[in-house]
């Protein structure tokens, strides 16, 4: 019965007061980790798929069979487009470049081979210099950091700030660091390789060993290729980027990587000075002066000179991959460094470690991290019927001292498609998820391109597989091709619920920008609901948020066909926090502006008569 009920619907309802008196917000934390004024919204885009408008998609297609986006789609009409939609970051995913199965020796760069590359367009995260970008990003392969720089300032001038991916844990199997600064040493090139550890080695190595490539399904699809013999030459076999310290990784270790070393002995110990106790509640500048001067492993220098040089070309922070698989001195050590050349520098971390969380936080001075494990996953459980909603209340009062850090999203390009059969099954059904984690938290939002036009990522790419869009081969992505438009931008072949579900998107997260009390306070008011209201439905979840200037409560019904109607109770202690008096309030939508209703409150308790229809949102205000 309570499957039947969740599996039914979405709507949102939020309703909105203004408030006479409240008291002051207090925090306890430092002042420097307060979010910011307004909520952040991230835009993530897959570089190499956004200007894609190649619609072919043959499983393992070339470029010249299905087409690349380049650095030069993302024009003033796209970025503006982007901005409009509610969004104050872009992090362009994929731009260091990184290992692939394509031919640019013309501008010196060296084949890479199949038995150790994903794919035909390769990972992301496999990157192979990083002190230049993607050569299939440019028009002009020789010019690509050029490209890119253009690409920063377009960004900038649309009034829009950017992250791109650093990858401390790993880099590519085949590194070559054609482009370093002068002064600059390429990873590994004075590492002792005799002995499996040692602090300022880059690498671990086995001794006295021969690397050998993984029994992996036919690479390219068994496509003939020069270098595809099932042989690469590594002497000695270094770690995989997995940890894995075998000779021979196996298929689903990240063998196209090589773990990178920080200090950290094979036996897990730490091989530096670490931080002293009472760290946690210091500031940036306190980090970045306790490791001036210090010794510290080689790793860390060479991670902390990349985001500088990055840094420096304007871009406005990092997204870091699987950051919880490096300690996190180095993050200390590292993001005081960028915190030093950029104050407002927008630091993210893949983490999934909930009991590590505040040591990321406080002690390596990330500024947000992935909540995947908690809020994430929890609600990817309501929609699918597999539990009720009443837990992200416990989720979120869990994580009260820390959650403007812990950014929220439902779509990226590791998951499966929100849209997609195996997480909400259709666009409409995702929109009370949006909803929910937009509004729960001060935390950032973020939202993979395509989301916001129902992408349910259905292509098999080759490598890549359905229910998440490839970041191994080159693809196109059918229904932001649509928005796209051959590069217009106009969304002109959007279907109607397409053009629909992007406005909703656009509606929401502009709100979400401009609300006060979404980086405010927040207070269920489930428990009361569920407890004493009639046709309170188990897919419905009830909460309130608040600041000085602004009162709103957030209705959800996770399910998708029942339409329910309810008298929703909101308790005295919100009614006294809000300084409402006895009386009728009228209370009008902000979303679509297309009704109003009444919130009475009588002997101090706040009533609303709730009718919700199926994957609908309001937000009214007083």
């Amino acid at each position: 019965m309570i499957k039947k009920t969740v599996l039914i619907t979405g709507i949102s309802l939020i309703l909105v007061t203004t408030a006479c008196k409240t008291t002051a917000i207090k925090r306890n934390v430092e002042k420097e980790s307060l979010p910011a004024e307004n909520k952040i919204v991230v835009y993530q885009v897959f570089t190499r798929l956004f200007g894609n408008k190649n619609t072919n998609n043959k499983p393992w297609g070339t470029i010249e069979e299905n087409g690349v986006g380049k650095f030069n789609d993302f024009t003033d009409k796209a970025l503006d487009e982007i901005k409009d939609l509610g969004v104050s970051y872009i992090w362009y995913t994929g731009v260091p470049h990184h290992a692939l199965v394509r031919d640019y020796t013309t501008v010196g760069i060296s084949n890479d081979d199949p038995d150790v590359v994903k794919g035909r367009a390769g990972s992301p995260y496999a990157v192979k210099d990083y002190y230049n970008v993607n050569p299939d990003l440019a028009v002009n392969p020789s010019d690509r950091l050029a490209e890119f720089e253009a690409l920063i300032a377009r960004t900038h001038k649309a009034g829009l700030k950017l992250i791109i991916d650093i990858v401390p844990n790993h880099i590519a199997r085949k590194y070559e660091g054609k482009n370093n600064p002068q002064g600059v040493t390429d990873f590994g090139v004075d590492d002792d390789v005799t002995v499996a550890y040692k602090r300022d080695n880059n690498f671990y190595y086995i001794p006295n060993s021969h690397f050998e490539a993984p029994e992996i399904a036919k690479p390219l699809n068994g496509e003939g290729n020069p270098l595809s013999d099932g042989m690469f030459i590594e002497v000695p076999a270094k770690w995989t980027g997995n940890g894995s310290k075998r000779v021979k990784p196996d298929k689903n270790d990240w063998y196209e990587t090589v773990k990178v070393n920080y200090g950290i002995r094979p036996d897990g110990s730490k091989d530096f000075q670490e931080l002293p106790a009472g760290y946690d509640t210091k500031s940036v500048a306190a980090h970045f002066e306790f490791w001036e001067g210090k010794d510290v492993p080689d790793s860390w220098m060479k991670f902390r000179d990349i985001a500088l040089f990055w840094t420096a070309k304007g871009v406005d922070g990092f997204r870091y991959d699987m950051a919880e698989m490096v300690p996190y001195e180095f993050w200390s050590y590292m993001n005081s460094a960028i915190k030093r050349q950029n104050t407002d520098a927008f630091l993210l971390a893949e983490v999934y470690n909930p009991k590590e969380y505040r040591n990321y936080i406080r002690l390596g001075k990330m500024d947000y991290l992935y909540d995947k494990v908690e809020t994430y996953d929890k609600l990817k459980e309501v929609i699918q019927g597999k539990s009720l909603p009443d837990g992200l209340s416990d989720i979120q009062v869990g994580m009260k001292d820390i959650e403007h850090n812990m950014l929220h999203f439902l779509d990226n390009h590791d998951e499966q498609r929100l849209a997609s059969p195996e997480f909400a099954g259709t666009p409409e059904r995702g929109k009370p998820l949006m909803v929910v984690s937009t509004t729960i938290s001060s935390a950032p939002t973020m939202i993979y391109f395509g989301q916001e036009v129902g992408e349910a990522g259905n292509e098999n790419g080759g490598f890549g597989t359905h229910s998440r869009t490839s970041i191994f081969d080159y693809v196109g992505v059918p229904s932001h091709q649509r928005w796209m438009n051959n590069g217009k931008f106009d969304g002109g072949q959007l279907t109607e619920k397409e053009k629909a579900l992007r406005d909703f998107y656009k509606r929401l997260l502009n709100f979400s920008l401009t609300s006060s009390a979404l980086m405010g306070e927040f207070q269920e008011i489930q428990t009361v609901n569920r407890q004493a209201t009639l046709g309170f439905d188990p897919g419905i979840y009830a909460f309130t948020r608040w600041s000085d200037t602004q009162k709103l409560i957030v209705v959800t019904n996770f399910s998708w066909l029942t339409t329910s109607t309810f008298e929703l109770k909101i308790p005295s202690d919100i009614i006294e926090k809000w300084n409402l008096k006895d009386g009728d309030y009228t209370i009008t939508d902000q979303l679509y502006r297309s009704n109003k209703i009444q919130l009475k409150v009588i002997n101090g308790i706040g009533k609303v008569q709730i009718k919700i229809a199926p994957s609908e949102s309001f937000i009214y205000q007083l």
